[in-house]
C-alpha cells in the first residue's frame, strides 16, 4: 500500500519506520530536511508538500503537535486536501480537541476523503517498540481497512466510536496519566521530606492496591532522576488544556484534572517544559525546599 506520513518527530519517526519495515511504500513530507534523514535507506519517497504526498498515497498518517497544525496539514493551500483523490483516508494520530477532529473530518468528507482520529498512548518507547495503545474514532468500515496498519504500530487498537471519539478517549487517558504522575511525585516528595527512602516506599506500594503502571514506570524514572523526555511536559500541559477546554464547554467539574493542569503549567513556567512529565517531582522538590 502507498502510505503517506507527515510528522516525523519523536513519535512519528519510529512509527513511519515500522510501516516501511512492513513493506509499505512510504511517501513523506517534513518541514525540516533533517527529519527525513533516517528514511534514506528504506526506499521512502520524499515530496515538496503535504499535497504532493497525498497525490501518491492511499492513506496519509499525520502526527503533529496541535489542532492548528493538523488543520494546516490537512486543509491548507498545500495540504492533503489539495492533492488527495476521493477515497483517500487521512489518519490523524496527533492529540487534539475532539471538536477540532470532528470539524476536520467534516471538511475532508466534503472532498470525498475519509478521516480517522487515532491518538496514541505509550510515548517514544511505545512508538519505538510498536507497542502503542491506539484509540480510534470514525467509521467502522474505514477502521477495518486501516486496522492492519495500526497493528504494525501498536499492541492495543480499539475503535471507540464515531468521529472525535478517539480524542475523547485520549483526553481520558491524559487525565489518568497526568493525575497519576502528580500523585507519584507528591508521594515520593512526601516520603523524602519525612526522612524515608522513596525507593523503599515504592517497593512496598508496588505490592499493594496502590500499584499502577505510573508508579512502576514513571516512579522508576523519578528515582533514577531520568528526566530525558519520553513524553515532554509541555505536551502533557497541552493535552490537559484540551481536557479543561472540553470541561468548560460541557460544564463539567474536573477538580483533579484542573489541579494537575495547573501543576503542568508551573512545570513549563519553571523552564522544564522540554523535560519528561516526571519533572513534576523536581518542581515539588523546588517548592518544598526554596533556595
Amino acid at each position: 500500500m502507498n502510505v503517506g506520513f507527515i510528522g516525523l518527530g519523536l513519535m512519528g519517526r519510529p512509527m513511519a519506520l515500522h510501516l516501511a519495515a512492513a513493506g509499505h511504500a512510504l511517501h513523506l513530507w517534513a518541514r525540516r530536511a533533517a527529519s527525513l534523514a533516517p528514511f534514506k535507506d528504506v526506499g521512502a519517497c520524499t515530496h515538496a508538500s503535504a499535497a504532493a504526498v497525498a497525490q501518491h498515497a492511499d492513506v496519509v498518517f499525520t502526527m503533529v503537535a496541535d489542532a492548528a497544525d493538523v488543520e494546516a496539514v490537512c486543509l491548507g493551500a498545500d495540504g492533503i486536501v489539495a492533492g488527495a483523490r476521493p477515497g483517500c483516508i487521512v489518519v490523524d494520530m496527533s492529540t487534539i480537541n475532539p471538536n477540532a477532529a470532528r470539524a476536520i473530518g467534516v471538511r475532508l468528507a466534503e472532498r470525498g476523503i475519509d478521516f480517522l482520529d487515532a491518538p496514541v498512548s505509550g510515548g517514544e518507547i511505545g512508538a519505538i517498540n510498536a507497542a502503542l495503545t491506539i484509540m480510534v474514532g470514525g467509521k467502522p468500515e474505514v477502521f477495518e481497512r486501516i486496522r492492519p496498519l495500526f497493528e504494525k504500530l501498536g499492541k492495543s487498537v480499539t475503535l471507540i466510536g464515531g468521529s472525535g471519539a478517539g480524542q475523547v478517549a485520549k483526553a481520558c487517558n491524559q487525565i489518568l496519566t497526568g493525575v497519576g504522575v502528580a500523585a507519584v511525585a507528591e508521594a515520593f516528595n512526601f516520603a523524602a521530606k519525612s526522612g524515608v527512602d522513596p525507593a523503599r516506599v515504592r517497593e512496598a506500594l508496588l505490592g499493594g492496591f496502590a500499584y499502577s503502571r505510573i508508579l512502576e514506570n514513571h516512579g522508576s524514572r523519578m528515582l533514577d532522576r531520568n528526566f530525558k523526555p519520553g513524553f515532554k511536559a509541555w505536551m502533557h500541559q497541552k493535552d490537559l488544556r484540551i481536557v479543561m477546554e472540553e470541561a468548560h464547554r460541557l460544564g463539567l467539574m474536573l477538580p483533579a484534572a484542573a489541579a494537575t493542569a495547573q501543576l503542568f503549567n508551573a512545570i513549563v513556567g519553571a523552564g522544564m517544559g522540554e523535560e519528561d512529565s516526571v519533572a513534576a517531582l523536581k518542581l515539588l522538590e523546588k517548592i518544598s525546599s526554596p533556595e
